[in-house]
């Protein structure tokens, strides 16, 4: 042990220890008596007895080269935080300085983020971002940096997610006004914010999002400000996009074309099994299967992924070409997916290592296309052998 607490229970534990135990792994009881332990981390209370013997014993070994352990940091209280919060509300001129002294507290461990939670800091800051993402100028820019950069690092638990979005009435339409008009900091700050909530959102917050929201965030896709600003938004659509008519309002955001084009650039494995994976649920809509053959280079980048990234990937843009074949098949569009290699593609799926959905999902393509296909000089003959029969 370096910092022995005591839970309520009477058991002493290491911090880092218990802390994981309830937090990252969120578990809800004391380890050794398996009692229901409550949620408000400020009662795990620093054991200052077992803690000197552990220094005693360090300071009599240290001739084998055991070190001495520091005094550990006093966590931070609810009062202390309290008091932070009252000093902003009655001076518009210290809130820069409470903000950041917030900042500073919550970074230095996962108790005082926990008990950021517990004191109300939370609705504090999320006033704070309300409130500023309506204003302008500089004190706005700095108001709304420091409180999102805050809400984002406390890795707020669910719970405290959900009264995040159901104790603040329009706090995602203020999101949205910053991923609008923010810094590219602020932006995305709102973004990752944002995909940490509606993980853990009601459908009814899932189905009632307005269609700027959507251009906010595929914007956040365009403009690429940071991979991970990037990775949380399209992992932020493919949580909403099974929802309601959220597809249609991607599409009208001009989702696919945006993810098209970043696939042409884009060779890292997660990041185009994410788009892929994105693209696949925009195209269970008439509207997504009509931008993406409207777009050049639609079918051909979902061919040229095939075999290329990974299994995931493959099966993911094979998805989406079955899609297409069923519901938009057209015979402009079976000469398109002859012409520039799909269907060869298709075939060398049946004939390579990769995983049986996949090549059950190509075998469909072929045989329900046989008649058009299947004795095209398009295919090369090491690949027309493994044509499936039809």
């Amino acid at each position: 042990m370096k910092d022995p607490v005591t839970v309520a229970t009477g058991i002493t534990y290491d911090r880092e220890s218990i802390e994981k135990w309830l937090f990252s792994r969120k578990n809800n009881t004391c380890p050794v008596t398996k009692q229901v332990l409550s949620t408000d981390c400020c009662e795990l209370t620093p054991n200052h007895t077992v803690r000197r013997l552990i220094q005693s014993w360090c300071t009599l070994n240290a001739s084998y080269g055991i070190e001495r352990i520091p005094t550990p940091k006093p966590p931070i209280n609810k009062a202390q935080i309290s008091k932070l919060i009252r000093d902003a509300k009655s001076s518009p001129q210290l809130q820069v300085k409470c903000l950041r002294s917030l900042r500073s507290i919550a970074s230095e461990n996962d108790t005082n983020k926990r008990c950021f939670e517990a004191a109300g800091a939370v609705e504090f800051l999320a006033s704070i971002v309300m409130k500023e993402s309506n204003g302008d100028g500089f004190d706005f820019t700095r108001l709304s940096d420091e409180a999102l950069s805050i809400l984002c690092n406390l890795q707020l638990s669910d719970i405290g997610l959900k009264n995040l979005m159901n104790k603040n009435v329009g706090f995602i339409e203020s999101l949205t006004q910053i991923m609008q008009r923010g810094t590219f900091e602020s932006r995305a700050y709102a973004v990752l914010l944002l995909k940490s909530m509606l993980e853990v959102a009601d459908p009814i917050h899932l189905i009632n999002l307005s269609p700027q929201f959507f251009i906010e965030i595929i914007q956040i896709l365009r403009d690429q400000i940071s991979h991970q600003a990037s990775k949380a938004a399209l992992q932020s659509l493919i949580n909403l996009l099974p929802w309601g008519r959220n597809r249609v309002k991607a599409v009208e955001a001009s989702a696919v074309s945006i993810l098209i084009d970043l696939l042409l650039e884009k060779s890292e494995r997660r990041d185009c099994e994410l788009m892929l994976m994105t693209i696949d649920f925009l195209c269970q809509c008439a509207e997504g299967r009509a931008e993406l053959l409207k777009h050049g280079a639609g079918m051909a980048i979902l061919s040229k992924k095939i075999l290329r990234v990974s299994q995931v990937a493959s099966e993911r843009a094979v998805r989406i070409l079955l899609s297409i074949s069923k519901f938009s098949a057209t015979p402009g569009v079976l000469q398109e997916m002859l012409q520039i290699g799909v269907v060869a593609k298709l075939c060398l799926v049946l004939q390579v290592d990769c995983s049986n959905k996949t090549k059950d999902k190509a075998r469909e393509i072929l045989k329900n296309h046989a008649r058009a296909w299947k004795n095209s000089p398009c295919i090369p003959n090491s690949l027309v052998v493994s044509y499936p029969v039809a």
